[in-house]
């Protein structure tokens, strides 16, 4: 019990970190309707700047950097990738972010080549006892942490003019042009505000009980992507589930994966996978996105 207990808050805890890279996902599709899978690139980006900075400027200093650096790369991609475009079909826009990620991916691996690079965390190896339950403290401030950016968005999104803007997008984009809002502008902030969130979840990616920042970390948003899936592309609240889902079923499988062994090792890395399908097969739309409707 004391297991499945550890277990559940580890899950619920790298599951809100998820839901912040989902939220990523969900935020450009809302704003420009493009899967972007570029965003891992996005937070190997925000994670390198952090780790190689915090010797020299301290650690909040290098985590606000590396935030607005991801935030930077992200408004950069939208406004000479994205916006230069002339592909109409959003379908070829998400496959033009495929070669950027490819392009942003290679070099900040070759930058960070064999190295695993430390993040410089002031929380490090620090645990805390309920009782006899052992928590990593990364994993509570990591729980804290997506749970205050979470809500903060939530709450820009409903009831500030960036909020109304965003929404107005993405229920028509047409008719809220034409009621003055700058949709360039909207999907540029879209970009800039994913970048962000991915920087922050590259922090707590990367830091105990994980050795570091690698040239791997960036394998991290495509287990976010399931999260954004199976919740629905277009609902917030659908990224916040998914992401809780798909880190306590990771967490779990993991765990349990010496009495699982029927399955195969590793069954906690194609768990989110699995659930996704199964989502997906039952809800296409995902558990909270918008069905399609037809006129026939």
């Amino acid at each position: 019990m004391i297991t499945f207990i550890e277990l559940l808050v580890n899950g619920i805890s790298i599951g809100a970190v998820y839901a912040l890279i989902a939220l990523g996902f969900v935020i450009i599709f809302k704003a420009t309707e493009v899967v972007n899978f570029a965003h891992a690139s996005l937070l190997l980006a925000g994670g390198y700047v952090v780790a190689r900075l915090h010797p020299y400027v301290g650690f909040w200093l290098a985590l606000l950097i590396g935030i607005a650096a991801a935030a930077v790369v992200g408004a950069l991609v939208e406004f000479l990738v994205i916006r230069r475009s002339k592909a109409a079909n959003h379908s070829v826009l998400a496959i033009v972010t495929i070669g950027v990620d490819i392009v942003l991916t290679t070099e900040l691996t070759r930058r960070i080549g064999t190295e695993v690079l430390a993040m410089g965390d002031p929380w490090e190896s620090g645990v805390v006892h309920l009782g006899p339950i052992t928590i990593a403290q990364t994993r509570i401030a990591a729980l804290v942490v997506a749970a205050l950016l979470i809500t903060a968005f939530l709450l820009a999104f409903k009831f500030t003019g960036w909020g109304v803007a965003m929404r107005a997008t993405a229920e028509d984009p047409e008719t809220a042009a034409l009621m003055g809002v700058r949709l360039g502008r909207v999907s540029l902030s879209a970009w800039a505000v994913a970048g962000g969130l991915a920087a922050v979840a590259a922090l707590f990616l990367c830091v105990f009980p994980t050795p570091g920042l690698d040239r791997s970390s960036s394998l991290a948003a495509l287990k976010a992507f399931p999260a954004a899936i199976l919740g629905g592309l277009d609902s917030t609240t659908g990224a916040l589930v998914g992401g809780l889902v798909v880190g306590v079923t990771e967490a779990l499988m993991t765990g349990y994966q010496n009495d699982l062994a029927f399955l195969g090792r590793g069954i906690g890395d194609v768990a989110p996978f699995l659930v996704m399908i199964v989502i997906l097969l039952l809800r296409p739309a995902g558990l909270f996105g918008t069905k399609e409707l037809a006129r026939v």
